[in-house]
């Protein structure tokens, strides 16, 4: 899953912005720790808290162009977010959500929301999709 930066060039410097959210930004010194100060604002900005019903829009395939840059979300960062968005797009709580899948305690199935310790097993995903036949994973990686 990646999301878009503008970068703009000012004095000896760089900052740039998320297309996507606009209170993602961030700025360096060099274009090298420009990039890896914009990976590390995505990821922060995506790490919401498990219990919030705030869903973050899709990346905007179609943004391209001069001075925009293409940021990748963290894997766990991603998985999180995305399994957040099926149970609230189903109006579930976390509780419920643990029900209908199978998983016997709350804080395993809370830890699949949590950006810093999301790694759900294949089988986990598995369950998901079979309960959930919307949920996505096609674009994590991409």
């Amino acid at each position: 899953m990646k999301y878009h930066f503008k970068v703009h060039k000012e004095g000896t410097g760089y900052w740039a912005y998320c297309l996507e959210f606009d209170a993602c930004v961030t700025q360096a010194d060099s274009m090298d720790e420009l990039k890896k100060n914009m990976e590390e604002a995505l990821n922060l900005y995506l790490e919401e808290p498990a219990d919030s019903d705030l869903l973050f829009p899709p990346p905007n395939k179609k943004l391209s162009g001069r001075n925009i840059a293409e940021v990748q979300v963290h894997p766990s960062v991603a998985i999180a977010n995305r399994i957040r968005e099926v149970r609230v797009k189903n109006k579930l709580t976390q509780h419920k959500m643990k029900d209908v899948l199978g998983i016997k305690n709350l804080s395993n199935y809370q830890r699949l929301e949590d950006p810093l310790r999301s790694n759900p097993q294949w089988d986990t995903l598995v369950n998901i999709k079979k309960h959930f036949p919307q949920f996505q994973l096609d674009d994590l990686a991409s």
